[in-house]
């Protein structure tokens, strides 16, 4: 029997749950359900949710062939435009949106407004930062993800400057870019986002797998938190493995191993999670 050590952070964060819980709450009513894009990045979630009649879409033009009925914003959140073309086509809104996501949209609002320039920094295609940028001058805005892209940042002198974070990035990384920038000599507000349960995922997700002889990271292919988890672990553990479930455990990988860790992205159900720490502890 292998010793596995869980990391306590694994598993759905506060925004996901709620996100989650949201849509499943709405599935009890006699109307059409939609979600703006998967509600979070795992397909088994999305999945059970489309056996209950809840349907994905990805843009308004997809909504206009569609039945009336409610569309549930996801926890990723999304461009201010969009819950005015949602409204205007006569559907009900319901807001998923994490609530430390659409602190960040009230903030690039607000210093778009003032005459700032706004620095997301984030992977510019991830679909909370899109969400993020359509709350502020898009003009007057720029997302940088890499110190490459920090060290050709360059915009007029005397021009304000705020940051932001999308909220799954990389705390350290997030430092190290913002020291770039500010290096330039620019007036600037920084306003670190990056969520706390990210930040002690990452941290205890680094500690584990730093003791153990094997390291396990659940989550969906598309969650940006969990790939940012398995690059840390991978850092410290070179056994470092990317499942989506049990299923993707090749048995060989841990033969000679006696301790293996295990953590998982903030989209990933308790139950996959529960499925790979008794496979792995019992059978394996």
């Amino acid at each position: 029997m292998k010793n596995v050590i869980l990391a306590k952070s694994a598993g759905f964060c506060f925004g996901v749950k709620r996100a989650v819980d949201t849509v499943y709450e709405q599935t009890g009513k006699n109307e059409k359900i939609y979600t703006f894009g998967p509600i979070i990045h795992n397909e088994a979630v999305v999945e059970d949710l489309e056996k209950r009649g809840v349907t994905v879409v990805h843009s308004t033009d997809e909504l206009k062939t569609k039945e009336k009925g409610t569309v549930i914003i996801r926890s990723h959140g999304v461009e201010k435009a969009i819950y005015e073309e949602i409204e205007k086509l006569g559907f009900s809104i319901v807001d998923a949106t994490c609530p430390f996501v659409l602190k960040i949209h009230k903030y690039v609002e607000k210093y778009s407004k003032l005459g700032y320039y706004i620095v997301i920094i984030g992977n510019e295609k991830h679909p909370e930062v899109l969400g993020i940028k359509g709350w502020c001058n898009p003009e007057e805005t720029s997302v940088i993800e890499t110190k490459e892209e920090a060290r050709n940042f360059n915009i007029s002198e005397g021009k304000k400057i705020c940051i932001v974070s999308q909220t799954t990035f990389n705390n350290n990384k997030f430092k190290e870019l913002v020291e770039i920038i500010q290096k330039k000599g620019y007036n600037i507000n920084v306003l670190n986002t990056i969520c706390n349960a990210t930040e002690e995922r990452q941290k205890e997700a680094k500690e584990i797998a730093a003791r153990v002889d094997a390291m396990i990271v659940i989550g969906g292919r598309n969650s940006s938190n969990t790939q940012k988890l398995f690059e840390i672990c991978k850092n410290e553990c070179e056994n470092t493995y990317y499942i989506q479930t049990y299923k993707d455990l090749v048995r060989s990988e841990f033969k000679s191993v006696d301790n293996v860790g295990i953590t998982a992205g903030a989209s990933t159900p308790n139950n996959i999670i529960e499925e790979v720490q008794t496979n792995v502890r019992n059978e394996f």
